[in-house]
């Protein structure tokens, strides 16, 4: 029997053992759910919209504890834990009130007999291959209006959010999800392998690009439709009318928060050459301020690093900063004791020769760069293969959008960083991927349209 390790990433305690699909449990999974997917859609509107309130309402009952299971094996602070939970249910809200209007067969021409209506059937089965930084916000994005909408769904979550993603099923069930309506599909990249070869009518992807590369190469001769939902290297530019310690505040926030483990964290930063010290004085004051410690401590901001491969890479881009004349303001180290500890880490003087300009950290580490105006801001933030997030801080309303509208990002963001919102699109250019989640279109994703041309027989 094939077993999947749990670790605690803040200390590298084992947490537990469970065990995993091999590539026939994951066959045999599929047929299960792709048999039951056409008596869930026959389910009314009314009872699959039931059954998401009551998962949400487990989710409230059980907060605390979810919250602990999730920090124990992402090593995510027990606030941000949290913060991710309650964000969850106002996601979940939306999709409840916006996935009727949505679902509505539409009647686009009726004249002289004939009548042209679109309907919105649901894809089938849907896969789902989720992620481990923000795993209720990753997974519930697609699950739920899946779900709703009157798909099966295959989920495999990350390896490293395995309990978490065992703990949403369950919460599922509890609420009246039939359980070959929504499967876990448990283990690594073997396992997300064997779940790419099945007949599936969609697959969403979160993770990083190099895989999410691999699956579309793997499904693109097949015609299954594919989300990914990849990196970034998210930039924003301070302009010289900003506030530098207010922007520097937010900015820190926006590069740090969860241990700097997000898609959407800010990692590259533009300042304004006349505010420029000002602003760096004022980020590394408030990153020193940053507590380090457990994860479930009350007042800790920075966590573990929940994958240890990745100090390798943060190694990696201090040491290329270095070399190439960067400062190293703060951090740039691991730190001691058993689990994945690195420092919050703060280099100025950088450029676009450098690693750490380039690359995606998924760390608590940045870059700030110095600039002589807008040209140069727009140039070097668009000097990426990605495309998530930008943001400007800057007083000026007109210049902030003038600005940002020249800027290649699925998201943008005036005096304010690493914010989602259920009511927009999430969705991205270049490598940061295709398709979207989130707002009606993340809804509409999930469905395919059908034509009907209809004569009368008059």
């Amino acid at each position: 029997m094939n077993q999947l390790a749990i670790h605690n990433p803040a200390n590298g305690n084992l947490i537990t053992q469970v065990h995993a699909d091999d590539a026939a449990s994951v066959a045999a999974k599929a047929v299960r759910a792709r048999a039951a997917q056409p008596g869930w859609l026959a389910v009314p509107l009314t009872e699959r919209k039931a059954c998401i309130t009551r998962f949400r309402a487990g989710v409230v009952a059980e907060l605390e504890v979810l919250a602990a299971i999730m920090t124990s094996e992402t090593g995510k602070p027990i606030k941000m834990s949290r913060n991710e939970l309650n964000g969850l249910l106002g996601r979940i809200d939306f999709f409840l009130k916006e996935v009727d209007a949505q679902l509505v067969t539409e009647t686009v021409f009726a004249e002289g007999g004939m009548t042209e209506q679109i309907q919105h059937i649901p894809l089938g089965l849907v896969a789902n291959i989720s992620a481990w930084n923000y795993p209720w916000f990753v997974g519930g994005n697609v699950y739920i209006p899946a779900l709703l909408t009157g798909n099966a769904v295959l989920y495999k979550p990350s390896e490293f959010a395995t309990l978490t993603g065992l703990a949403m099923a369950r919460l599922l069930y509890d609420a009246g999800v039939p359980q070959d309506v929504f499967i876990t599909v448990v283990g690594g990249g073997e396992v997300g392998q064997a779940l790419l070869e099945q007949k599936i009518d969609g697959l969403f992807f979160t993770g990083s690009y190099a895989t999410g590369a691999r699956i579309a190469q793997a499904l693109g001769p097949r015609m299954v439709k594919l989300q990914l939902e990849l990196g970034g290297k998210d930039p924003t530019y301070v302009c010289e009318n900003a506030d530098p310690k207010a922007a520097a505040e937010s900015l820190a926030d926006g590069a740090m928060y969860n241990t700097g483990q997000s898609c959407c964290s800010v990692e590259r930063i533009y300042v304004h050459e006349t505010i420029y010290d000002a602003f760096v004085s004022a980020f590394v004051e408030t990153v020193r301020g940053f507590k380090v410690g457990d994860p479930t401590s009350e007042d800790t901001y920075i966590g573990a690093i929940t994958r240890a491969p990745q100090l390798a890479v943060l190694d990696a881009q201090v040491a290329d900063a270095k070399a190439k004349g960067a400062t190293l303001l703060v951090g740039g180290t691991r730190l001691p004791g058993p689990g994945n500890w690195y420092a919050p880490t703060v280099f100025s003087n950088v450029n676009h020769s450098m690693e750490l300009m380039r690359e995606e950290s998924f760390g608590p580490i940045i870059g700030i760069q110095k600039v002589s105006g807008d040209a140069q801001a727009v140039q070097l933030m668009n000097d990426t293969r990605y495309g998530l997030t930008a943001g400007v801080f800057t007083p000026d309303e007109a210049r902030a959008k003038a600005l940002l509208s020249q800027v290649n990002a699925g998201s943008v963001y005036w005096n304010c960083c690493d914010r989602v919102s259920p009511r927009l699109p999430w969705s991205g250019h270049g490598d940061s991927g295709v398709g979207l989640t989130l707002s009606t279109y993340g809804i509409q994703t999930f469905t395919r349209p059908k034509a009907w041309h209809l004569r009368s027989a008059s």
